[in-house]
């Protein structure tokens, strides 16, 4: 199964993914390439001055710091997503012109070492001095090159890469397994997915060497032996090496490399229970198992986690069909990727504020009772998660759709539209949700989406649509407007297989409802979501909640429609004093809180 994302296969209506997706292309086009560069610069000593340059990034991306120069590979990275998923060729000229100042850079430094940080830091981790994280920034560097050159296209920052490469088989060599095993317990980052990129994009059998020493036995044994290894760990420093095993499978089909990925998942997601976010970390660590009550604080849900174990699930939705995997997109998507990134206030008719009006990006997604989110700048930040908002809102029309031989998957609803060749045509499916206006007086509860076909002649395609984990009650199904048989299969999709002409139409409703969750770890404190958005009450402190004897009826609708589209506003009722709640992502600077003590009515 593929994931269908480029900008033939997908276009993208659905207003918030594209604005956001359009906020985050501003802000990346209103870095300068000078600043974005100027580690990898100061590396390779093409860039002295006395002075301090002017706008130069500061926090992570401060040449004080031993990350420095992380955040450029992320930014190519994105580009080639843009590019991509767009066709924008400004962008994709930008980075083809920092792409070539790399090869420069590289030129400087003898031919291989591309980095912006010195050799010296791998040596230093060797012999057990502190050095934060070297791999880790390196592998950003990387990424960002073999992305542009698998995304758009630019064959200079292939051999870049290949060039670099030379250096770690060289440097590996050094090491016995016992040595390089400790090198690994130092964060390394996404380098087995490179090492992977490698192979696939080349074929060169000489990145197996690279992959086999980066197998990080430590952890990989202790998952496939199906231990607890994870509780109290790094979150973020696993993740991106158990992705590395993801691509490693799909590019060589080793079945270990599969197991571990899946291992991996079970042990940090279905063993140990999640938030009502969909998150699972605490402080940057994963928690304990069923016990998420005990980790409720300031930093809980890293941004980075969310959008990597969301790259995690896509893997495992494509090897399995599974539609639980593009639930667990759907729900970080909502509460993660909307709610920590890009919100912007609304203030109209004179309203105003004496908040800020937007925030660019929350490092952790608070939880405890009054949280309020912490917004970072522009460019004096720049922590790991900076570098993973311009990649995941770079990534908007994936996730969407997903072609295996003539089914096409629907796993996210979303104006959009789905285009693949079939028998020697373009098929495309419309997707827009309707807004319902007119048919009822008060709030519908359901999503219900429209779909049109486009074809020039018959087409027999399996059209299979993601029934949401959030339903509530049957799902149902009309055809030309007739209704249709509506079976959920073992994987948890509608199936709609038929052959089918130009402008049949396709209409789908999903009963949507409040729903009460208690956190893993304690059944009195509890949450509240409607259909896939985590719900925030509006206080700055705990509070406890006395129930009704049906606890979905103790949040009513509130300010329900505002011109063409129904807001998902609700308050409590029958309470002492009644608490307002709103979608967590459109939480900006108000405090808020998420878990409620929860008290059964007499």
């Amino acid at each position: 199964m593929r994931a269908l994302w480029s900008k033939d296969e997908v276009i993208l209506f659905d207003g918030e993914l594209a604005g956001r997706k359009k906020a985050n292309l501003d802000y990346m086009m209103s870095l300068s390439a000078d600043n974005l560069l100027r580690n990898h610069m100061f590396e390779a000593g093409r860039y002295q001055s006395p002075a301090i340059p002017a706008g130069i990034h500061g926090g992570w991306e401060s040449p004080t710091c031993q990350v420095r120069g992380h955040f450029m590979g992320h930014w190519l990275s994105a580009a080639a997503s843009y590019y991509y998923s767009t066709g924008n060729r400004e962008i994709k000229a930008r980075a083809e012109a920092m792409v070539a100042e790399l090869a420069e850079c590289q030129k400087n430094n003898g031919g291989e070492w591309v980095a912006s940080i010195p050799e010296k830091y791998l040596y230093w981790i060797a012999n057990r001095k502190a050095a934060w994280a070297p791999q880790y920034t390196i592998h950003k560097t990387f990424m960002g090159l073999l992305d542009m050159a698998q995304h758009a296209g630019c064959a200079q920052a292939l051999e870049i890469a290949e060039s670099f490469a030379k250096w770690f088989l060289r440097w590996t060599e050094n090491f016995t397994r016992d040595e390089f095993d400790d090198i690994l317990d130092v964060e390394t980052g996404g380098m087995l997915e490179i090492w992977a990129q490698l192979l696939e994009l080349t074929g060169n059998g000489i990145y197996l060497k690279l992959m086999d020493k980066y197998y990080r036995a430590r952890l990989f044994d202790a998952l496939i032996d199906g231990g607890d290894p994870l509780t109290n760990m790094h979150a973020n420093t696993t993740i991106p090496e158990i992705i590395g095993c993801a691509r490693a499978y799909d590019v060589t089909g080793e079945k270990r490399y599969r197991d571990i990925a899946e291992a991996y998942w079970e042990c940090a997601v279905t063993f140990r229970g999640s938030y009502a976010t969909g998150g699972q970390t605490c402080g940057e660590i994963w928690t304990p198992m069923q016990k998420l009550d005990q980790r409720l604080g300031e930093k809980t849900q890293e941004y980075c986690t969310v959008y990597n174990m969301m790259r995690l699930a896509e893997y495992l939705f494509r090897w399995t069909g599974k539609a639980k995997y593009a639930d667990y997109w759907e729900q970080n998507l909502y509460n993660g990727i909307m709610a920590q990134s890009y919100w912007k206030g609304e203030f109209t008719h004179g309203a105003v504020s004496d908040m800020p009006h937007s925030g660019l990006l929350t490092y952790f997604l608070p939880l405890m009772p009054g949280a309020r989110k912490g917004w970072a700048s522009e460019t004096q930040d720049f922590f790991c998660c900076h570098g993973t908002l311009v990649q995941s809102n770079a990534l908007m029309n994936r996730g969407i759709y997903y072609q295996n031989g003539d089914a096409l998957y629907v796993c996210q609803y979303f104006d959009s539209e789905a285009r693949i060749g079939q028998n020697g045509q373009t098929v495309s499916l419309r997707q827009t949700r309707d807004s319902l206006a007119g048919s009822s007086f008060s709030h519908p509860d359901c999503h219900v989406a429209r779909f049109w076909i486009s074809a020039e002649n018959e087409a027999k395609l399996n059209l299979r649509f993601r029934v949401p984990y959030w339903i509530k009650g049957a799902p149902c199904m009309y055809i030309n407007e007739k209704k249709a048989e509506c079976a959920t299969d073992e994987n948890g999709f509608l199936d709609a297989g038929r052959i089918w002409k130009n402008g049949d139409t396709i209409k789908l409703v999903f009963p949507m409802g409040i729903a009460m969750s208690a956190i893993p770890g304690n059944d009195d404190l509890v949450s509240f979501s409607y259909g896939p958005m985590a719900l925030a009450g509006l206080c700055d402190d705990s509070r406890s909640l006395k129930l009704p004897e049906k606890p979905e009826n103790l949040l009513v609708h509130d300010n329900e429609r505002e011109w063409g589209s129904w807001k998902n506003n609700f308050c409590t009722v029958g309470q002492q004093f009644n608490t307002r709640f709103v979608p967590l992502k459109e939480i900006g600077y108000e405090r808020y809180t998420v878990y409620f003590e929860a008290n059964m009515s007499i």
